[in-house]
């Protein structure tokens, strides 16, 4: 029997990958896929529900993104939010304009009717609004089940076709019960059963990487990292010893880092670790270099020049396994107007042609947060699944200035100690990052009974839901 799955479309929204975070929170499978996806690839998935994200276009807009209107006749369930409740509102015969007054913020929301959407959630919830455009006329065969001071029709509902739609974003962290509007949706409207559960993806996805493989080597670059390191723990599950790890040491880790890495995989997961002590290398490209983007592509090059080599030593290779996470694939990918492309993420987009290798990527599918219970699921210890995130140049960007082995010694120390004294704190794991940064600023102070004359470290500590 398939898993109950819930489609949502992409208008450009910041928060589109808060929607499907919190549909998989409550053990509901989502993918996200561009707003005018073919209606042919909807019926394909197969999907319980269908959710339009907002975006930051106006449906009275010249080339306003829209989605195929043969949706509305699919007879799945769908929801609106935002932009998607004024592109269902477009498409439906209602009436959009310009606000007098843009909404933007945290809002009381008044509930006219709680039988569906809004049950058991509370009465005057505070939402997140962002919008410039409301609703002036609904649909025929819509009614409104709520509102604000500012928008008559903050939410609505044509309950016989099972369309309903929501001016605010009950996806973020700002609107109170929010979970549970989503909650009401997926299994109370659209009738999903929560099946997305951790043990279940291991063991169709050992399964099917045993397949692809066969008895072919995979070759797994391994950081120390969460998402490489489940990654590995995942794959050594489905190939055993056909998986061989490579990890470059490339002199510009945290202190204590490679050890841990090398005792961790070696030891107690018994997988075969190919260490490479280049960190000497590193340091004679970087040398005199001080613009942070030069660093970081000679650090990439060189990285992949070094990878490549210790690959081509393994016989029988046919596999790369990387770690990429469903986040990743998201920000890569242009859909086709709205979401402009974030970034080209390390992962994602191919390898090198002469290494010849074929790409498997088992956490592709998921979320930084469940690739931490699958971890957890495999026995990977705390210390590296809330492994805060480290970026692939290392130290050498937290190093401001030209890299040198005595400051990248001078970092190591100070970034431990700031690593301690968070954790001491019990602060760790409600911080996204926690970091120390060399400047190339020196200033006098005191040490004991002298003055001195050295280096500033600054602090960085940054909080996010994403």
């Amino acid at each position: 029997m398939p898993e109950d799955k819930i489609l949502v479309l992409d208008f450009g929204s910041q928060y589109t990958q808060l929607i499907a975070r919190r549909i998989r929170e409550q053990n509901v499978y989502s993918e996200i896929v561009p707003f005018d996806v073919d209606i042919e690839k909807i019926m394909n998935f197969n999907p319980k529900g269908i959710i339009l994200s907002g975006g930051p276009a106006s449906v009275y807009e010249n080339n306003a993104p829209l989605p195929d209107k043969e949706i509305f006749n699919l007879g799945i369930p769908i929801l609106g939010i935002c932009y998607g409740m004024q592109v269902i509102c477009n498409l439906e015969g209602g009436v959009i304009d310009t606000a007098a007054k843009r909404e933007y913020g945290r809002t009381k929301l008044e509930i006219d009717d709680n039988s569906d959407l809004f049950r058991d959630v509370r009465n005057g919830p505070i939402v997140w609004m962002s919008h410039g455009d409301r609703l002036e006329k609904i649909p025929d065969n819509f009614i409104p089940i709520a509102h604000t001071k500012n928008s008559p029709f903050a939410a609505m509902a044509d309950r016989k076709r099972k369309l309903y739609a929501l001016q605010f974003h009950p996806e973020v962290a700002h609107t109170e019960d929010g979970s549970r509007m989503i909650h009401n949706f997926i299994f109370h409207i659209c009738g999903c059963k929560p099946t997305w559960q951790v043990p279940s993806f291991i063991e169709k996805e050992t399964t099917r990487i045993r397949k692809i493989a066969g008895n072919s080597k995979v070759i797994c670059g391994l950081s120390g990292g969460v998402d490489s390191s489940v990654t590995a723990v995942l794959i050594h599950k489905a190939v055993k010893d056909n998986l061989v790890c490579i990890f470059v040491d490339n002199g510009l880790l945290r202190k204590g880092e490679a050890e841990y890495v090398i005792k961790t995989f070696r030891k107690t997961f018994n997988i075969k670790l190919l260490f490479v002590d280049a960190s000497k290398r590193f340091l004679e490209r970087l040398k005199a270099v001080t613009e942070p983007e030069r660093k970081r592509k000679i650090i990439g090059n060189l990285f992949i020049e070094i990878f490549e080599e210790e690959a081509s030593k393994i016989n029988g290779a046919k596999f790369l396994a990387q770690g990429t996470l469903y986040p990743d694939v998201i920000e890569s990918v242009s859909f086709k107007g709205p979401s402009a492309t974030i970034k080209s993420h390390h992962n994602v987009g191919g390898l090198p042609e002469k290494m010849n290798l074929k790409l498997i990527e088992p956490l592709r599918e998921l979320f930084k947060d469940e690739a931490r219970k699958i971890g957890k699921e495999l026995g990977l210890s705390d210390e590296i699944l809330w492994r805060q995130p480290f970026p692939g140049p290392g130290l050498a960007i937290r190093c401001v200035g030209e890299v040198t082995e005595e400051k990248l010694d001078m970092l190591r120390e100070a970034d431990a100690i700031v690593n301690e004294e968070i954790r001491a704190a019990g602060l760790y794991k409600g911080l996204w990052m926690s970091f120390a940064v060399l400047t190339p600023i020196k200033t006098v102070g005191v040490m004991g009974d002298n003055r001195t004359y050295e280096y500033v470290c600054a602090v960085r500590a940054i909080t996010s839901d994403r």
